[in-house]
């Protein structure tokens, strides 16, 4: 609800603080210091734990180790390993809480990987980010760049152990098409906390599917913008928790100028005493981004009683020339009408659950352009559902 002058008024007259509501106000900087150290109470921190978050948000967490990048990609991608003083970087954001700006303040070398112009890549591309390893922090930046009517499949693929925090940029140059797939496999201490900065020039198109399984925290914050007319995103994501994970994706689109296109949809399941996972989705419709068409949709399928799902859309509109705009979210239990649909056809109860939660994720895995990443996901829910005996 938005406050009234009068309630400023009011409010200022007995000293109280009124913080921003609006997410055009959102604050950003390259600078730590720039930002308080936050305690857990701020809207953008109040479902972390923050003590699982191992001093990435209070400067303490030194970088001790350094993450590994390789690659199996297309012959027509570039990919370089720079310093922190090349200038492409930060072309497609600038950090909007204090773990991005360590991040982007703590790093030594970054990975850009590029589509050169006119090209169509002639297979997916797979870049595998391993973590420092159990009892160590590193600190790390990669960006996409895919320049103009570039055409291109890209995978960043997140294993192993310890503590990461990361900055990834994806600068979509104009009339580009490209589909890249976050995946976040951790290993089970894992703890990564990543700002991913989406930036679609004219006419582009970008599908962005963020996927997460492992990890013992693992917190996701894609933020899109538009830097011309005619961009289009999709934004995606798949995610499973278990027993004692705590899993938080955050979106912001930014619609700022006229005639761009967004669509997000995220599926979630749960399983597990503590499971708990976070689902913020937040759309600012700016008063010169007229003939907008936008819609969010989250849906969240607790599979046994302990795990908690929080599911938060936020929409914003400050002009009434759009072509449409909308949100949706709904958290609950399996179906009991749909069970009982399947065993009363002689299928068995395990059998039904597990018909059930993949027909639940068929509309994601079916969007997903990789056959080896869509396995490995299909996979991956068989044996997490395994696990329980569903």
């Amino acid at each position: 609800m938005s406050v009234t002058e009068n309630n400023v008024s009011e409010a200022m007259r007995e000293g109280v603080v009124i913080p921003a509501t609006s997410r055009a106000e959102r604050f950003t900087s390259y600078d730590v210091q720039a930002f308080e150290v936050p305690g857990g109470r701020e809207e953008n921190w109040r479902f972390t734990p923050m003590k699982r978050l191992r001093g990435l948000h209070d400067g303490s967490a030194a970088a001790s180790g350094s993450a590994t990048v390789d690659a199996d990609a297309a012959p027509e991608l570039k990919i370089e390993t720079v310093g922190r003083d090349d200038e492409r970087l930060g072309a497609a954001g600038v950090p909007s809480d204090r773990i991005a700006a360590q991040a982007y303040s703590s790093f030594t070398e970054a990975t850009v990987i590029t589509v050169p112009k006119e090209t169509k890549t002639s297979k997916p591309s797979t870049v595998k980010i391993t973590g420092p390893g159990e009892g160590k922090v590193a600190y790390g930046h990669v960006q996409v760049r895919a320049e103009q009517f570039s055409e291109a499949v890209i995978v960043l693929d997140h294993v192993g152990s310890g503590t990461y925090a990361d900055n990834v940029e994806f600068v979509i140059g104009d009339s580009a098409n490209v589909t890249v797939v976050s995946v976040q496999d951790w290993a089970d201490d894992a703890v990564h906390v990543s700002e991913q900065h989406l930036k679609l020039g004219r006419d582009a198109s970008l599908k962005h599917i963020v996927i997460t399984l492992g990890g013992d925290l693992v917190r996701v914050s894609p933020t899109a913008t538009f830097a011309d007319k005619g961009g289009d995103v999709e934004m995606l994501g798949l995610y499973f928790a278990d027993s004692g994970q705590h899993q938080e994706h955050r979106l912001f689109v930014d619609h700022a100028v006229p005639n761009c296109k967004s669509r997000v949809m995220y599926k979630g399941a749960l399983q597990g005493d503590d499971a708990h996972t976070v689902w913020v989705g937040d759309v600012l419709i700016r008063a010169a981004a007229e003939a907008t068409d936008t819609y969010e949709l989250n849906r969240n399928l607790v599979l046994t009683p302990g795990a908690r799902a929080d599911s938060i859309p936020n929409l914003e509109i400050e002009t009434g020339e759009i072509e449409g705009a909308g949100h949706a979210s709904a958290t609950g239990r399996f179906d009991d009408e749909q069970l009982f649909y399947l065993q009363s056809r002689g299928i068995g109860e395990d059998a039904a659950r597990r018909l059930v939660v993949r027909g639940f994720f068929h509309e994601i895995l079916v969007k997903i352009g990789v056959p080896e990443v869509r396995e490995r996901l299909e996979a991956a829910i068989e044996a997490e559902l395994e696990a329980v005996g569903a």
